[in-house]
């Protein structure tokens, strides 16, 4: 098994347990921004033809403070689940309904590739307005210094209470 694409001729039926590395071009993720590995815990339950895969994704990826402008690295931890199924083993009614599911995929028997489904997970996990760390002062108003390194010459704004 290679990465986040499963050969299911080595699953055996029933419960398992897999762990899967990927590097970020694999998963269609810029390396710039994912430098490290990411790693998949998976439990996975094959029944026949249909598998039930659940787990995490473990990664850090390199974000820009909205607040500072400094590049830091985030740890990210992201749940992932899908349901499988082989394609054609179906009534063609239930697999176009299935098809519009987001947790169903379909399978050609040999492998499950959950190569676009971690790149999603990974993706939904970063914040929107990503911050070094929560208390982050940011960059003055009027020169552009880091507040992070202390106050700058500026003094308070006007306006503002200096207490």
């Amino acid at each position: 098994m290679t990465g986040f694409t499963i050969d299911l001729a080595a699953l055996p039926a029933g419960s398992s347990q897999l762990r899967v590395v990927s590097r970020a071009p694999d998963l269609n993720l810029p390396a710039e921004a994912w430098e490290g590995p990411i790693v998949g815990a998976l439990e996975i339950e094959r029944s026949g033809d249909r598998i039930s895969l659940r787990g995490n994704l473990e990664a850090a990826a390199r974000l820009e403070c909205v607040r500072c402008l400094k590049n830091y690295e985030m740890p990210l931890r992201a749940p992932i689940e899908v349901f499988a199924e082989r394609a054609g083993s179906g009534v063609r009614l239930d697999e176009e309904e299935l098809e519009r599911d987001d947790y169903m995929m379909f399978h050609d028997g040999r492998h499950l590739d959950l190569r676009e489904e971690a790149r999603e997970a990974l993706l939904l996990e970063l914040p929107m307005a990503p911050h070094c760390r929560e208390d982050c002062p940011g960059l003055c108003s009027r020169c552009g210094a880091d507040l992070n390194d202390g106050p700058c010459a500026c003094g308070p704004e006007p306006g503002t209470d200096a207490r």
